[in-house]
């Protein structure tokens, strides 16, 4: 086949993903995350910080699902289906910029113990092709992906882990026990007007400060426009073409510097009305949960 309909072959799949998968390969020393894998007590956290990262590096929880953890000594391997283009194309665009490692650190950072000061090595590999070769090229890694078609279904100890996972946000977002009378389930939780609430629990809306401002700034990555376009509903300043511009303004000095100036346009334009509950609102309207929860400075679920 010649280079002409190659380029047309692979233009014609990423516009159809259909279904493809990809591994993603995890490696540390200390912790060392394979070992972490196969020890009980702290599967459940790493799974943890696996899920979170996904989550935040494909802007939600749907178009993909983890099939199963692999033993591929001395990594640990995650298998990882992906039914649309457009959250593959997000992980991607994390996976390159880094976003992903860094997501995985600190999540793995405030859940699984002894990884406070955890060095991540990573691979992406879709088949015998190292996507890490070709990262620029994200419609040739979408077109590997998608031929790589899963025979499997999601893992028995993966489907444990999920509904795991997912009985602890219904508890934590469960206003009333479940065994409680069905009159107690139907009332909202009392709200102070200076508090918002967030997975259930009260906290208080006050000012961002500077600590917030960097904590912010840290821990977003290229995810900081997802958060600015939903801040934008309700803050004049950051209408568009404001992101764009801060964008294209600071691509030089990177991401962190562009999340910075993002809140910082936010908290000038808003003054007072630059609240943390604001911030956490948007955050979770794009399901970046996680940072939503390092912001608020919530001790790791156990």
């Amino acid at each position: 086949m010649d280079k002409v309909d190659a380029k047309k072959v692979t233009e014609n799949c990423v516009d159809d993903l259909g279904t493809g998968c990809a591994f993603l390969f995890l490696e540390s020393d200390c912790p060392d995350l394979l070992s972490a894998y196969k020890d009980p007590d702290r599967k459940f956290s790493l799974f943890k910080a696996i899920r979170l990262t996904l989550s935040d590096a494909a802007g939600g929880l749907d178009g993909y699902e983890i099939l199963k953890l692999h033993d591929a000594e001395p990594r640990l391997g995650v298998e990882i289906k992906f039914v649309e283009a457009g959250a593959c194309r997000r992980f991607l665009e994390s996976y390159s910029s880094g976003a992903v490692q860094q997501l995985f650190t600190q999540h793995a950072g405030r859940v699984l113990p002894g990884a406070e000061d955890l060095a991540l090595h990573t691979q992406l590999k879709a088949g015998d092709s190292s996507l890490d070769n070709f990262l620029h090229d994200q419609d040739r890694c979408l077109h590997h992906i998608s031929l790589i078609k899963p025979d499997r279904l999601p893992d028995d100890e993966v489907c444990r882990l999920e509904e795991l996972l997912r009985s602890l946000v219904f508890s934590d977002r469960s206003p009333c026990h479940p065994t409680q009378p069905p009159s107690c389930k139907q009332e909202a939780p009392c709200v102070p007007n200076n508090c918002f609430l967030f997975q259930g629990k009260v906290f208080d809306d006050r000012q961002l400060t500077p600590g917030d401002h960097q904590r912010f700034a840290n821990n977003i990555g290229r995810e900081w426009k997802k958060v600015g376009r939903a801040l934008q509903k309700t803050c004049r300043a950051l209408k568009s073409p404001a992101i764009e511009n801060l964008a294209y303004e600071y691509e030089r000095e990177g991401l962190y510097e562009q999340a910075y100036q993002l809140l910082s346009r936010f908290m000038q334009a808003e003054g007072k009305g630059a609240r943390l509950g604001r911030l956490v609102a948007a955050l979770e309207e794009v399901k970046l949960v996680g940072i939503a929860e390092i912001m608020l400075d919530l001790p790791p679920k156990e």
